[in-house]
């Protein structure tokens, strides 16, 4: 089976990769930048590089759909980099480019507050997509980076499908009829998705869950066949939104970067002073295939057990990573 997460942030090392490649891992989308600079994230990808010089027997850098196959093929996992920020171009758009050319496949235009390109999902006001955010959703087409709106408002969220002439994704986020959170999306936003389409990934942060980290397999089994019935069942798959080996610092990087001298809790309580327990069918890679048999148990045939589980974020790369060579 190809087995492919939507998105994953891990702080990476060689028993963490040999975990993925156990699990039958194919691929993952990797965070590589949240609040990061140009300069910063460039520094973010040299300690990639030497990664897949390390522990290249394990890893294999996937630029497109066929370096995925490739990675299946070798017994490695495909690593796919990805931003959950628009931060890494600042405000320079030949950035998109540059990016794309180093590897980078998928760009978040905001990650929860108002950012150059468009509003996070925490905002107060959605103004939709800027007048910078149009230009970057035209390079990004041009170049072959997917657009993701995970961390983004409604309304800059359908102006990007809108705007984008290629599908965009949603990596990592759940219905909000499943668990209110902001950070879930709505069903207008599920149905224009599925309707011009684009990529959801299904969540398995605590957050994002119906009763957070106490969430039954059960019941996220059945939201996602409530899903498939709302987006279409070739448009849906998983996004894990796995955090694993970080310690607390780094979960406050995530959620206050440099833009606030407090605590940003956000999804989570003030009084949640570390990272949220995953549920117990759901701690780790090895994990997948509990989902598999959670969405065989929920009605799935084979077939689109399979295609939640990789083949369709597989179908979706392979339109999405090619730069048009007309532009």
């Amino acid at each position: 089976m190809i087995v492919i997460d939507g998105l994953q942030y891990v702080n990476w090392n060689r028993e963490l990769f040999q975990a993925a490649k156990d699990a039958g891992i194919t691929a993952i989308h990797v965070t590589i930048a949240y609040w990061e600079n140009t300069r910063e994230t460039l520094a973010n990808i040299g300690d990639w590089q030497r990664l897949f010089r390390q522990h290249g027997d394990l890893i294999l850098h996937a630029r497109s759909a066929d370096d995925v196959l490739a990675a299946e093929q070798s017994g490695r996992v495909g690593i796919v980099f990805g931003f959950q920020n628009c931060s890494p171009i600042e405000d320079d758009l030949r950035y998109v480019q540059i990016f794309h050319e180093l590897g980078v496949r998928i760009m978040q235009l905001s990650y929860n507050n108002q950012s150059l390109l468009a509003t996070g999902c925490y905002e107060s006001r959605d103004s939709g997509i800027t007048r910078f955010g149009k230009e970057v959703i035209r390079e990004m087409n041009r170049v072959g980076m997917v657009i993701d709106m995970s961390h983004s408002a409604e309304r800059s969220t359908l102006e990007a499908m809108e705007l984008s002439e290629r599908p965009i994704a949603i990596t990592h986020a759940n219905p909000s009829f499943f668990h209110d959170a902001l950070r879930n999306k709505s069903t207008t936003v599920l149905r224009a998705l599925g309707e011009s389409g684009g990529m959801l990934g299904l969540s398995l942060y605590p957050f994002h869950l119906k009763n957070g980290s106490d969430c039954t397999l059960d019941e996220f089994s059945a939201m996602a066949a409530e899903t498939a019935e709302i987006i279409g069942i070739d448009n849906l798959g998983i996004g894990s939104d796995l955090c694993l080996n970080w310690d607390y610092q780094v979960l406050e990087w995530m959620r206050s970067g440099r833009w606030t001298a407090g605590a940003d809790y956000g999804e989570g309580s003030a009084d949640n002073k570390d990272w949220p327990r995953q549920p117990e069918w759901f701690a780790s890679c090895k994990d997948f295939s509990n989902l598999a048999q959670g969405l065989k148990k929920a009605g799935f045939g084979d077939d689109d057990v399979r295609k939640v589980m990789g083949l369709n974020w597989l179908r979706f790369f392979g339109a999405a990573f090619e730069t048009r060579q007309d532009t």
